[in-house]
C-alpha cells in the first residue's frame, strides 16, 4: 500500500473507532467559552485548525483537537486534558486589543456591489466594512467580533478605534505580495495534502508519516469532485477569477463569464494552488463562515487565514489527494 493511502487510511479509520476509545466521563470538554476559545487560539496557532474562533464547541474544533492528539501521539485521540493544559500554558492571555490603522482604509470599499458583472468593473475586491477586515484579520465573524465588543457598533469602526480580539497570530492582508509565486522546495515539495471532501479536512503529511496539519475546508459538489491523485503545480497569490455562472452550476464552460478583480473578497480568496487536474486548486474564500458547505464546482476551499498558510506546507510538486 502507497505510503499516502496508508496514512490516510490511518487517520480516518481512527475517527470510526469514536465509540469504541471515547474520553472517559471525566476528560470532558470545557463548558466556558474562554476555556474553549483559549483551546481554538493554541490549535490554531499548532496548525490544527477549528475553523473560525467563536469559543463554541463545534465540529471543527472537535476535529482539530482529535489531528492534534493524532499529531502528539496521544493514546486516547479523543482526550481533552492533554490539549488543554498545554493550551492553558501558551495562550495564558486569550484577548488582545486591537487599533484600527488608517492605512487599513485602503483594502475596503462600502461599495462593492454584490453581482459578478458589477464587480467586474471594480479595481478590488475589497472588504465592505472594517469589521469584516477585523474579522477575518482575527480568524473569527463579525457575529463574534460584536460579542467580544458590546460597547462597539460595528458598523461604525473608524481608523483609531480599538477592539478586542482573539490572541491570535492575525491575518494580515497588507503583507499579501500582490502575484507572489511560490516555487518548488527541496524539502515542502515532498509533503502530501490530503482532501477528504466527506469530513471536509485537508491534513498535511511529511514523508516520514508526520502529521503536520490539518484545516477544515469546502469541497465542490459531489458531481464535480476530482477524486484522485493529481500534483500541486501552481501557487500564485492575489488571482483574478472567471466568474462562470454556467461552469460553477453543470461544470461546463458557458459563453458569458466575468473577469473579476483580486482581493480578499474574491471567490477564490487571496491565493490559488493549481493542481494537475485542469481548472481544480486549492484556494481561499470570500466567505469564511461558510467553510464547511458544498459551494463550488470541483475546487477545495480553504480560510483566507488558513489558505495563506499553505505555501508554508507544501509547494509545487507536492501529491495532492482527494477522496
Amino acid at each position: 500500500m502507497a505510503l499516502s493511502t496508508r496514512l490516510f487510511l490511518i487517520f480516518f479509520l481512527s475517527l470510526a473507532l469514536h465509540a469504541q476509545d471515547a474520553a472517559p466521563a471525566t476528560d470532558e470538554p470545557p463548558k466556558d467559552r474562554s476555556t474553549l476559545l483559549q483551546l481554538q487560539i493554541f490549535l490554531d496557532r499548532h496548525l490544527f485548525c477549528p475553523g473560525k474562533l467563536d469559543g463554541a464547541l463545534g465540529e471543527f474544533t472537535f476535529k482539530a483537537l482529535v489531528n492534534y492528539n493524532f499529531a502528539n501521539r496521544r493514546r486516547n485521540l479523543y482526550e481533552w486534558s492533554y490539549a488543554l493544559e498545554q493550551a492553558a500554558k501558551e495562550v495564558p492571555v486569550m484577548y488582545a486589543t486591537y487599533q484600527i490603522k488608517e492605512e487599513m482604509l485602503r483594502f475596503v470599499d462600502p461599495a462593492l456591489p454584490e453581482k459578478p458583472e458589477e464587480q467586474a468593473t471594480f479595481p478590488y475586491m475589497a472588504y465592505r466594512s472594517l469589521a469584516e477586515l477585523v474579522a477575518e484579520r482575527f480568524h473569527t465573524d463579525e457575529d463574534f467580533l460584536a460579542k467580544l465588543n458590546p460597547d462597539k457598533n460595528m458598523t461604525r469602526l473608524k481608523p483609531g478605534d480599538r477592539v478586542i480580539v482573539p490572541n491570535v497570530r492575525s491575518f494580515r492582508i497588507e503583507e499579501v505580495k500582490p502575484m507572489a509565486s511560490y516555487k518548488a522546495d527541496p524539502l515542502l515539495s515532498k509533503n502530501t495534502i490530503v482532501i477528504d471532501t466527506t469530513e471536509r479536512i485537508a491534513v498535511v503529511y511529511a514523508p516520514d508519516e508526520r502529521l503536520l496539519a490539518a484545516f477544515p475546508i469546502t469541497p465542490g459538489k459531489p458531481e464535480f469532485i476530482p477524486v484522485g491523485t493529481w500534483e500541486m503545480k501552481t501557487i500564485l497569490t492575489t488571482p483574478s477569477f472567471r466568474y462562470d455562472k454556467q461552469f460553477l452550476e453543470a461544470g461546463v464552460r458557458g459563453g458569458e463569464a466575468y473577469q473579476l478583480p483580486p482581493g480578499p473578497n474574491s471567490p477564490v480568496g487571496i491565493i490559488w494552488c493549481g493542481i494537475s487536474k485542469s481548472g481544480i486548486g486549492l484556494h481561499g474564500t470570500a466567505l469564511p463562515r461558510t467553510i464547511g458547505r458544498s459551494q463550488s464546482a470541483g475546487c477545495v476551499r480553504f480560510a483566507n487565514w488558513d489558505a495563506i498558510r499553505l505555501p508554508t506546507l507544501v509547494r509545487p510538486g507536492s501529491q495532492v489527494i482527494v477522496r
